[in-house]
């Protein structure tokens, strides 16, 4: 670095201050680690001292992630028409809410024809109220924007794809603990039942007259 001083932080991250590229220098090497520039555009440069070695590995490992979870997100797409009606609607928001809990953006298409391209403000009412319903699982990345005969407005989800699946699995999970739990019992009751059946089932023992005497009567 060809900078007179630089704003030093610590291997911690602890501010060290505004400090000449010697004493930079000179603490890296008594620490045995790097003098690393992270801000060139600061004035002065920030560099931190750090081992370079690890900041490169974990920075490569960053971007690999950040790459993979880029790869798994899929673009979803759900085509409406203005005036909708309202059990369509419900359908298609089901769709919606079911793309986004698994993690995947939504590009939603109005389909204007005829006169109804006059009439843009349709469109604009209904890609708010659906952003509006499915706020809870998603938020709107890309804003309404004309394109030819068309509206276009992406929604994105809360949750990374990952995460996502890790609620799938738990509710799958959940749902096939509950199935166990349901037959389990089912299977009791019908144990029980059945006991019940057999113990009512046995013949009751007659008495003989020796039932009814008196047991104080000295024989």
């Amino acid at each position: 670095m060809r900078v007179p001083e630089v704003r030093l932080v610590g291997p911690g991250g602890e501010q060290v201050g505004i400090v000449r590229i010697e004493d930079a220098l000179r603490l890296a090497r008594e620490s045995d680690l790097d003098l690393v520039e992270v801000a060139p555009m600061a004035r002065p440069p920030v560099a931190k001292l750090m081992d370079y070695g690890k900041f490169k590995y974990e920075n490569a490992q960053k971007e690999r992630n950040s790459r993979r979870n880029q790869g798994n997100i899929d673009l979803k797409e759900m085509k409406l028409r203005p005036k909708i009606d309202d059990h369509d609607y419900d359908t298609k928001k089901g769709h919606v809410v079911r793309f986004l809990k698994a993690g995947d953006k939504v590009k939603i298409t109005i389909m204007f024809r005829g006169r109804e391209q006059s009439r843009p403000q349709l469109g604009l009412d209904l890609l708010k109220k659906l952003a509006d319903d499915v706020q809870e699982f998603g938020f709107v990345e890309s804003n309404p924007k004309q394109e030819g005969r068309n509206m276009l407005m992406v929604l994105a989800p809360h949750k990374k794809k990952s995460e996502a699946r890790a609620d799938v699995a738990a509710e799958r999970d959940k749902r096939a603990a509950n199935r166990t739990a349901d037959a389990n019992a089912d299977a009791q009751h019908q144990a029980d039942r059945r006991a019940q059946a057999a113990q009512e089932a046995k013949p009751k023992k007659k008495k003989g007259p020796a039932d009814n005497m008196d047991p104080d009567i000295d024989l």
